[in-house]
């Protein structure tokens, strides 16, 4: 599985940080970067409650 982000789509809020912080880390200016793209089976939780606590849909994953 793998975590997707649009950057276009990303708005600085911050709120995929708490949920998955081994997996986003937020720039200087607060819009999140990405540290892991493919996932591991133990951070496929974290990732999915990263995308769900997105308020703009910016994160994603895939199979």
């Amino acid at each position: 599985m793998r975590l997707r982000i649009d950057a276009t789509r990303c708005q600085g809020y911050g709120e995929c940080l708490e949920p998955a912080p081994e997996l986003i880390d937020l720039d200087e200016w607060g819009y999140a970067r990405l540290l892991a793209v493919e996932l591991t089976p133990q951070q496929e939780d974290a990732a999915r409650a990263a995308v769900a606590a997105c308020p703009n849909s910016a994160l994603s994953l895939e199979r």
